[in-house]
């Protein structure tokens, strides 16, 4: 079945042009207000504040040669020298390429071989691996030190981003060439194979979201949004920077994600609006009752993937504030089908299929089933507009989830009522940690390579807190000695954290199907 919803109409314009008319209009508004969440700096800016670092920046990257749809790969943690890049790099035109800074320098290696970045901008942690891992085609490297604070002199030969925009000018003229659906920034997804698949994002996709999402949180200029969602991810980019950009408001960065201090920042920052997941609902219930922790202005917290009622209606109770459901993912951009902002909201239900989306709910054939049959979620949208452009580099990719007439095939399972969508289940392969994916055929393929290992298989299992937690199933070689520990250590040193298996188990046989392939649900349910 088919439900539709009116369109909203991105605008015509740039990222760097958003900017700008934002800093001429909002100059001396509040832009961005960064903790960190271990030493509790804060630090603000205003638009125009903001803007001549972003200029400064655009101009020391200029003189490195850095050009239109040059592609840099920022390799940072929150902080707020990766938004100073980002807009850099876009009133210069270039492409940037985020990658999570908990990624092992393995995996950053892996990425920088799929894209064409020259540039490598990185933080300070594990620096030596980071080197030795990035491949011959990354012809520079500039370092952060964040907070502008100097490092312990390790390798002096690499220059430092705060060293080479001191001198420069605090103007810069935008480069006038980009158009609005040329690639902004490519997103490097886990997805539900080994391969990780870039999402190239244009300009006209990140103002989409902005318009979406101011929307759907029904936002105004005066709103100040918190989040301490992974910068580099699109969470970050396309659900909070976006939409604050849009409409010209503020942006509350944090550093870190610490249950502890969690809400005290909010109502120090005087959020309206907070982004959260199911992990940090979890482990702010963990915390003690604070009797001033209704003392807030935070109307609505944005949040991601499934809670249990229970989690649910113990939030909204104790801190007086209601959860707005979504459901999206990064090949659709934001929460596709949402909550909306005034009127029923009909929970477990993730919502409804929001303003520019159309979906199906189709059989294995492709052919629509009837309202209540549960089936493969597909989202209708425009590509370069409310859908990703593609996967960079990666036509075939691109096919097998998006066809011609602008149909994402989400792989993920719902079905529908009154106009109502209910979510059902993942594609098995896929492990959602804490917000994260984590690809089991990813995991897999590490493992494997970890001699008297002869097969595996690895699943996702329920967690309290962090939604799924990792688990491997092996069997080892005969004679090998091999233990839990050993697998653990082995995938720490080349996966990013959320990756690395908190249970492993050691089987005499995996369980397998008449074609052969490894029988995942017994395993989960073993």
């Amino acid at each position: 079945m088919a439900v539709t919803r009116s369109k909203i109409a991105p605008e015509n314009t740039t990222v760097a042009q958003l900017w700008e008319r934002q800093v001429k209009d909002r100059g001396e508004h509040e832009f961005l207000v960064f903790e960190d969440a271990y030493s509790h700096e804060i630090r603000r800016f205003t638009y125009r504040e903001f803007d001549a670092l972003v200029n400064k920046c655009a101009n020391a990257l200029t003189a490195r040669g850095i050009g239109e749809k040059s592609q840099v790969a920022l390799y940072l943690d929150n902080c707020i020298e990766f938004v100073e890049c980002a807009l850099a790099l876009a009133k210069m035109g270039a492409v940037s390429v985020p990658v999570d800074a908990t990624s092992a320098p393995f995996e950053l290696g892996r990425i920088l071989g799929l894209c064409q970045a020259q540039t490598l901008i990185t933080c300070t942690k594990n620096l030596g691996e980071v080197r030795s891992n990035v491949p011959d085609t990354v012809k520079d490297i500039i370092v952060v030190i964040e907070g502008g604070n100097e490092d312990e002199g390790a390798f002096p030969d690499l220059p430092r981003l705060h060293e080479l925009t001191r001198h420069e000018a605090n103007t810069f003229t935008s480069n006038p060439r980009v158009q609005p659906q040329d690639v902004c920034e490519i997103l490097f997804t886990s997805g539900t194979t080994s391969a990780p698949k870039g999402v190239m994002i244009t300009h006209t996709n990140f103002v989409f979201s902005g318009d979406f999402v101011n929307w759907e949180l029904d936002m105004n200029p005066e709103d100040r949004y918190m989040t301490s969602m992974v910068a580099t991810r699109v969470n970050y980019q396309l659900s909070a920077l976006a939409p604050v950009l849009t409409l010209g408001a503020t942006l509350i960065m944090l550093s870190h994600y610490r249950a502890s201090c969690f809400w005290r920042q909010a109502r120090l920052h005087r959020a309206t609006l907070v982004q959260g997941m199911a992990m940090i609902v979890a482990t702010m219930l963990r915390q003690p009752v604070d009797p001033e922790e209704r003392d807030h202005q935070v109307r609505e917290m944005h949040y991601f993937l499934p809670l249990s009622t229970r989690d649910k209606e113990t939030f909204e109770e104790r801190f007086g504030v209601p959860l707005l459901n979504n459901y999206g993912s990064t090949e659709c951009l934001i929460g596709a089908i949402t909550d909306f902002p005034h009127g029923e909201r009909r929970w477990p239900s993730i919502g409804k299929v929001g303003p520019g989306y159309k979906i199906r709910i189709v059989d294995d054939e492709g052919s629509d089933l009837p309202e209540g049959e549960v089936g493969e979620l597909v989202l209708h949208g425009v590509p370069g507009v409310s859908l990703m452009a593609g996967y960079w580099d990666n036509p075939e990719a691109t096919a097998e989830v998006l066809d011609e007439d602008g149909w994402y095939y989400t792989r993920d399972y719902a079905y529908v009522e009154d106009g109502w969508v209910y979510f059902v289940d993942r594609r098995v392969d896929l492990i959602k940690r804490s917000g994260e994916s984590v690809s089991s055929a990813e995991v897999e393929g590490v493992i494997e390579d970890l001699p008297g290992v002869r097969e595996v298989a690895v699943i996702g299992v329920p967690d309290g807190v962090r939604g799924q937690a990792v688990k491997a199933f092996i069997v080892a070689e005969a004679n090998a000695a091999l233990d839990a520990e050993a697998v653990i250590d082995h995938c720490a040193g080349r996966l990013a954290a959320f990756k690395v298996p908190s249970f492993v188990e050691f089987v005499e046989e995996l369980p397998r199907g008449s074609y052969g392939k490894v029988q995942k649900h017994i395993l989960a349910n073993s």
